[in-house]
């Protein structure tokens, strides 16, 4: 078979379908065709590849060497053809631009901000899609996506640095001077210590960087998200432990303040990120561009660069 000699779509299908589900009745029940139609598609696949895709067992059929060998190949061509219809599917959508968050970014960071962007680009209607935990970005779902990442090593994304954070512990003034108080970072024992469960080591690292580290995994309620740590907090429910932006504006406003002078870098970095071929579209880079002037601009920000940098 040459290079350009590319087996039916449809058989492809049929074989990509019944691979994932490793049933051709589910396979079937996915593409809305009878079970013997799956049958006949992928004996035509085998016979155009000349090589077994299936071997029948007791309880069915399970790929030959040289089935799950093609399966990869299949999926991710398919996965790439998904990404590249929602890609123009978006376009279409004019000046519409769907940027990937985590919701207390969103919350707490972003969206008050927002309308500087709106005023400067009243063209491209920006749709926020949130997410709770850590997470890779997704292409399929959004344009740009702002995240928290140690291994910005996706071979098909653009990443820009944005900054690094600064865990610091939080709680309401009336529990860091209530009773014996928090002079020191041992007096946490006294506490509840609320932790973020998708990001555990937070904790672990501030407590080394402060000298106890017998207190790791002394942490009470657990919360999904720095969203949800912080409203505990500010409930007086314990102290958590959040990058120092997120809290920033309610230390300022008094609600919250920081026990302790100690604040450590936050293990991840925070990038925007993009499919590599992608990057220089005109809306992601205005969007990019206004992001990078957001950070530039934000003291919360630009003091804890400042720390970092002198430490």
């Amino acid at each position: 078979m040459s290079k350009r000699q590319i087996p039916s779509l449809t058989a492809l299908r049929s074989f990509e379908a019944a691979a994932r589900h490793q049933s051709f009745r589910r396979a079937a029940e996915e593409l809305g065709i009878t079970q013997s139609a799956v049958s006949h598609q992928i004996a035509a696949l085998e016979d155009a590849l000349k090589v077994a895709l299936f071997r029948r067992v007791s309880r069915g059929m399970v790929l030959t060497d040289a089935g799950a060998q093609f399966y990869p190949y299949l999926r991710d061509g398919f996965d790439r053809i998904a990404q590249g219809a929602a890609l123009v599917s978006r376009a279409e959508l004019g000046g519409d631009l769907t940027v990937q968050l985590y919701i207390t970014v969103a919350m707490r960071w972003m969206i008050p901000r927002l309308h500087t962007f709106q005023a400067r680009h009243p063209d491209i209607l920006v749709r926020f899609h949130t997410r709770d935990f850590h997470w890779e970005f997704d292409p399929s779902f959004a344009d740009i996506g702002m995240i928290s990442t140690v291994k910005p090593d996706n071979p098909d994304l653009h990443y820009t640095h944005l900054f690094d954070a600064r865990l610091t512990p939080i709680c309401t003034p009336g529990l860091a001077q209530a009773g014996m108080g928090l002079r020191q970072p041992a007096d946490l024992v006294n506490h509840a210590m609320l932790e973020v469960y998708t990001a555990v080591e937070d904790w672990h690292h501030w407590l080394d960087a402060a000298g106890v580290p017998q207190l790791k995994g002394r942490s009470a309620a657990k919360y999904d998200t720095y969203l949800l740590a912080i409203e505990a907090a500010i409930d007086g429910q314990g102290i958590a432990l959040v990058p120092h932006f997120l809290a920033a504006p309610d230390i300022k406003g008094g609600r919250l303040v920081q026990p302790f002078n100690i604040d450590v870098q936050q293990p991840a970095r925070w990038y925007l990120a993009c499919l590599k071929e992608r990057a220089e579209e005109p809306r992601i880079r205005r969007f990019r561009d206004w992001v990078i002037d957001l950070v530039a601009e934000d003291p919360v920000i630009a003091a804890a660069s400042a720390r970092a940098a002198a430490q």
